[in-house]
């Protein structure tokens, strides 16, 4: 999980909500595909990690408390994770970030890298020399990596997840762009995934939509008004033979005279 590129820098390009998400991401899923699932991670309280929105009225119901992108993609890899309360709590991997921040960069200055293939090139042999020198054996060599869930899809579940609603003329608005659904469906809303290798998917109830990119909402054709006819009752029907309890019947000579048929 230390390779340097465009989704693992720190500064990018979202300036939004989900700022770091798609690096975490990343680089879990190359961790996973190396190691295999953990059982947990040890993780801090950044925003990429922890959810800051309010808790809905459905999750007061349900005593839930809402996650953020990566924290969902480890419920559904069944990965527990827990937060730490203090910078201390996590000294070491502190200490290598430093080390990371200040030392590597020094390194590569002086070996004139200028890329970010230079520098993954360098990591590759820089992280084991690195490791070699500091590693600390641990009290159990017992590997608990577990391996992934038989027909798991990490490119469906290591996304970035957007619920947007869906208008009547099948059409949706996401970061700006318009969309238009090519397949008919009934729903209100439905879910925008950006994925790492770059796609982006139209889902509803996990059912990829068809959709194309569009300049400007569709022009609605109005159908012309119908004219409904009025309804005029046939002779025997209810209506003309109701009467009230006890009120004298009335003769057909006098219903024709007042206009009644």
């Amino acid at each position: 999980m230390g390779y340097i590129d465009d989704a693992t820098s720190r500064v990018y390009s979202r300036f939004c909500e989900y700022e770091g998400t798609m690096p975490a991401m990343d680089s879990f899923k190359r961790y996973i595909s190396k190691y295999g699932l953990p059982i947990s991670v040890y993780l801090d309280r950044h925003s990429t990690y922890k959810g800051r929105a309010k808790a809905t009225i459905e999750d007061e119901l349900f005593n839930r408390y809402p996650v953020s992108q990566f924290g969902r993609a480890l419920d559904e890899l069944g990965v527990h994770f827990i937060h730490a309360h203090s910078a201390s709590a996590k000294g070491r991997i502190e200490r290598l970030f430093k080390t990371f921040q200040d030392r590597l960069i020094k390194e590569m200055r002086l070996r004139g890298l200028k890329s970010i293939t230079e520098g993954n090139a360098f990591l590759e042999r820089y992280l084991p020399v690195f490791n070699k020198r500091f590693n600390v054996e641990p009290a159990s060599n017992e590997d608990l990596h577990r391996p992934l869930i038989a027909g798991a899809d990490l490119n469906r579940i290591l996304t970035v997840r957007t619920e947007r609603a869906l208008r009547n003329d099948f059409t949706i608005v996401h970061e700006g762009r318009l969309y238009q659904i090519e397949d008919t469906i009934r729903a209100d809303k439905v879910i925008i995934e950006d994925c790492l290798n770059g796609k982006r998917l139209i889902t509803y109830k996990g059912r990829a939509l068809r959709y194309k990119e569009i300049t400007q909402r569709p022009v609605k054709v109005k159908q012309p008004r119908k004219i409904r006819k009025a309804y005029i009752p046939p002779q025997d029907h209810l209506w003309r033979n109701f009467q009230l309890l006890g009120s004298c019947p009335v003769r057909k000579e006098e219903e024709i005279f007042a206009g009644a048929l």
